[in-house]
């Protein structure tokens, strides 16, 4: 029954290829897009962590993605943090959206306040001098066709100058004086959010308190950067896991239909070899369990090769879009890889029980 299961993919080549492709797609579509949405969520997750905050104070209403909430909290808001007890540092930043070229989060930033939250790494230049400078991290300034300190870049349709490059997890990959993003996106002497540092990480939940004791800040959701990091999940991102429903259900749509193609296109042509078989002894089951063996042969083949086209779409955002991360894991590996499989079973299943139910009779003497 092996051979027997080898000879016919082999015997019709183009229409296995197709059909291990159509797997292979399968599993590049479901993981491309997990990749994707998920190195977005960790490479933002992991710069916000190395700002060095212990607490984010945020707009009344907002979501996690402050830099999609605009800047509605009045800058002058940091005095009054700064007055409370165990408060050593806060930071008020403007984040801004971008889809101008490329997806990004620009930061607007006080830079004394900011790098007391924790240092700049410099690789080459220094602080903001003028309010039209710009700060760079490592990995933009490579990505942006090589750009040094001096250089002139475009950002909001206005130019500014690399005033620092720095090493990158800190924040945004390019941050401007807060002054002037607010003036650029009509939002002076606002923020988005406040970082806060506080002299002992033990009194993170006493500063809270204080906080919402404020008056005026009693409805300023306040986490601490822990906490907000555990909430960055795709449970609660808007729309995560209804996208990755969508393309997977495309996805599975496509390999189940190019399986049963496959396979009733192929149990129409193999009629006398079933009844051959029937006649030989065969029963249903030896029937079904030949052709579904064929199509996990297929489907094995396609998880395979839709596994190591994942990893060559990986390489090519890496090229394309340095700034992109692309996480690939090994729980997204397995769950694109047993939902391909089964689709393609149950694409077979039609097939087979069609196949098992012919009148070895009529089969041979089919012509």
């Amino acid at each position: 029954m092996n051979k027997l299961i080898f000879a016919n993919l082999l015997h019709r080549p183009v229409r296995s290829i197709i059909s291990v492709l159509a797997v292979a797609i399968e599993v590049i579509m479901i993981l491309s897009i997990a990749g994707i949405f998920m190195g977005m969520l960790n490479d933002t997750k992991a710069r916000t962590n190395g700002i060095g905050a212990d607490l984010m104070v945020f707009p009344p209403g907002s979501s996690n993605f402050v830099a999609m909430s605009g800047a509605p909290m009045p800058i002058v808001f940091a005095d009054s943090l700064r007055a409370l007890p165990h408060v050593t540092v806060v930071s008020p930043v403007n984040q801004k959206f971008s889809t101008a070229g490329k997806i990004e989060i620009l930061y607007g930033i006080d830079y004394d306040t900011f790098d007391a939250l924790k240092p700049f790494q410099y690789i080459a230049g220094g602080k903001f001098e003028h309010p039209d400078d710009v700060i760079v991290d490592d990995v933009s300034a490579a990505s942006d066709k090589g750009y040094h300190v001096g250089d002139t870049i475009t950002i909001l349709k206005h130019p500014f100058h690399i005033s620092g490059i720095v090493e990158h997890g800190k924040g945004g990959r390019r941050m401007i004086p807060i002054d002037t993003l607010g003036e650029l996106t009509d939002a002076e002497g606002k923020a988005s959010l406040f970082y806060v540092k506080v002299d002992n990480p033990k009194n993170d939940d006493a500063v809270i308190q204080e906080i919402h004791a404020t008056h005026g800040l009693e409805n300023y959701p306040t986490y601490t950067v822990d906490d907000w990091l555990g909430e960055m999940t795709p449970d609660k991102i808007p729309g995560f896991n209804i996208a990755l429903r969508v393309v997977t259900f495309i996805a599975v749509v496509v390999g189940f239909l190019a399986i049963f193609q496959a396979m009733y296109t192929a149990v129409l042509e193999r009629t006398r070899e079933i009844g051959i078989l029937k006649s030989m002894g065969a029963s249903k089951l030896d029937i079904v369990s030949v052709v579904l063996r064929e199509t996990a042969v297929m489907a094995a083949a396609g998880v395979l090769l839709g596994i190591a086209g994942t990893y060559g779409v990986k390489l090519m955002m890496a090229h394309l879009f340095p700034l992109q991360q692309f996480d690939v894991t090994g729980q997204w590996i397995a769950q694109a890889a047993i939902i391909a499989f089964l689709g393609a079973i149950i694409g077979a299943l039609y097939p087979a029980w069609m196949a098992a139910r012919k009148d070895p009779i009529d089969a041979l003497a089919y012509e």
